[in-house]
């Protein structure tokens, strides 16, 4: 029995001492794969990186311009349609009753106070309401889209 024990335990060991061999031999293979591929990523960099920047320059260089020219466009259209969308309300102290007409303009030019077309420079004082007042509204649907009455 003794002998049958012996025999296993050195089966055993050869096995043991089998796989230690080929974990050194895995390992020693990997770290020289590790290696290549680092070496590798290097002389990649060192092949590419200048031509990379040297595209980023460039596409900068193509760019930046359009850039420019597309924010002073913007600049420009803002301008221009500055006057149809900069919509000023009525101070309460001031225009009471203009608040919410859609004819409300409230722009200062030199100095002068434009109100609207109709009263140029306001509704007269005592006055509490305006023959030409109409509600500020906004058409989000077409008339078709409105549901017709049967």
């Amino acid at each position: 029995m003794e002998d049958w024990i012996k025999a296993f335990e050195s089966v055993t060991d050869g096995i043991e001492q089998f796989f230690q061999d080929v974990s050194k031999d895995v390992s020693a293979a990997f770290d020289a794969w590790l290696e290549l591929t680092d070496e590798f990523a290097e002389e990649l960099d060192r092949a590419i990186s200048p031509r990379l920047a040297q595209m980023d320059d460039q596409i900068v260089e193509w760019i930046e311009p359009m850039v420019l020219a597309l924010t002073g466009l913007e600049s420009t259209i803002d301008q221009a349609v500055e006057p149809m969308t900069h919509t000023v309300e009525p101070l309460l102290n001031q225009h009471p009753i203009c608040v919410g007409c859609r004819h409300y303009h409230g722009h200062s030019y030199n100095g002068v106070m434009l109100v609207c077309a109709m009263h140029p420079y306001g509704i007269v004082d005592g006055s509490d309401a305006c023959p030409d007042k109409e509600a500020a509204t906004w058409r989000l649907l077409s008339e078709s889209q409105f549901p017709t009455d049967p």
